[in-house]
């Protein structure tokens, strides 16, 4: 036997069975585990696999829209003193909303694509090559000439919680209903479509305006929020919406008034649900999340504590958990409960993570999370 005909015969069992594992396909093949591991390393390069979990590129893929950026964390080595120089230690990572929920989909096994703006410097050449590495198709991406790529920098206590954020995304203003026009064969093939909220207000209203057209023969799309100031790229008419996830400040800015109690929480969860959106999450940090445990205006709020953990940094967690609730609608898609139990799980994972995607996310990490008590470890 040939390589290449070791290889073809390799692929055709990846066909037959995704999940087989590499010490299966060694034994079937009469193979090393190490040259297993070389033939998928190729199999990857030419896209004939996407990704790490043997997903085949005819696979419908989750569609993610929105930011991908370079981020930059200062954590304060003590309390933050104000007018005057403090000592941080300083980090640059990949990150993104958009971005970031791909990238753990991806460490989830999904398929996943990404539609985001690129700047033609340097962080947006490592930010394409990072997002292919790690089974992100990035080919519908606009590359955007004589353009810096986005940036964002948060500033963290010496706890891990954020003190500040500043962003400079002004380049993702060019997702224009125009732009996603022409990425419709793409986007027609997606099982799921995600949207962050650094797109403009007229393209998610052009998103919204398809999902209502489409009806029933629409992937369902789901809207993510990044910032109380982008609350307002959200329409008021959220029909044709299937889910909102945004946090409490960011819901606070929706219904435009402050809200102390879980009374006034609720109610706010309900006139959110009559602007037409289907399904709800609000995500409370240490205090957990809300949802809504049904679909409609009338659908009654419930709750999940959060998962107990020693935070080392917050960045990256909130996507994780809208990857996880998004990774659990793809397979279990009429049960929110579960989704937010697992949002949970990988949320907390990320909190314990320095890094803004955790390394540890696998497409295991979720299989055991069903109607018992969440698994840490």
């Amino acid at each position: 036997m040939t390589d290449l005909s070791k290889k073809d015969q390799l692929y055709a069992l990846i066909r037959s069975n995704p999940f087989i594992s590499q010490q299966e396909l060694a034994t079937e093949l009469g193979l090393s585990r190490s040259a297993v591991a070389g033939h998928i390393a190729g199999l990857i390069r030419e896209r004939r696999l996407l990704g790490r979990a043997y997903v085949l590129p005819d696979s419908r893929p989750v569609l993610c829209l929105g930011a991908a950026n370079l981020d930059r964390k200062m954590r304060t080595l003590a309390a933050l003193q104000m007018g005057t120089s403090n000592p941080v230690r300083s980090t640059e990572v990949f990150g993104g909303v958009g971005r970031n929920i791909a990238e753990n989909l991806a460490r989830l096994g999904l398929p996943v694509a990404l539609l985001t703006a690129l700047g033609d410097d340097a962080a947006g050449h490592a930010l394409q090559t990072h997002a292919e590495d790690a089974g992100i198709d990035m080919r519908g991406s606009l590359h955007l000439a004589n353009t810096g790529s986005g940036t964002y920098t948060a500033v963290l206590d010496e706890h891990g919680e954020m003190l500040l954020a500043m962003a400079n995304m002004q380049l993702y203003e060019q997702l224009t209903p125009a732009f996603l026009h022409s990425r419709q064969p793409q986007r027609a093939q997606a099982a799921l479509t995600v949207c962050d909220l650094n797109l403009g207000m007229e393209s998610v209203a052009f998103l919204l305006d398809e999902a209502r057209a489409a009806e029933e023969n629409a992937a369902p799309l789901v809207i993510v929020a990044v910032s109380q100031p982008k609350m307002a790229h959200l329409p008021q008419d959220l029909a044709g919406l299937q889910l909102l996830i945004l946090n409490r400040g960011e819901l606070e800015t929706r219904v435009a008034r402050a809200l102390p109690t879980d009374e006034a929480l609720r109610d706010a969860c309900h006139e959110v649900l009559r602007q037409g959106v289907r399904q709800l999450i609000v995500t409370l940090g240490a205090h957990g999340v809300l949802f809504s445990d049904g679909a409609g205006a009338d659908a009654s709020m419930a709750h999940l504590p959060a998962l107990a953990v020693d935070a080392i940094d917050v960045t990256g967690a909130g996507d994780a958990f809208s990857a996880a609730v998004c990774w659990s609608l793809y397979h279990d898609s009429n049960d929110l409960r579960l989704a937010c139990r697992r949002g949970l799980k990988l949320a907390a994972m990320t909190l314990a993570s320095s890094a803004t995607v955790s390394t540890l996310i696998s497409a295991s990490v979720l299989d055991d999370i069903e109607d018992g008590p969440i698994p840490l470890d």
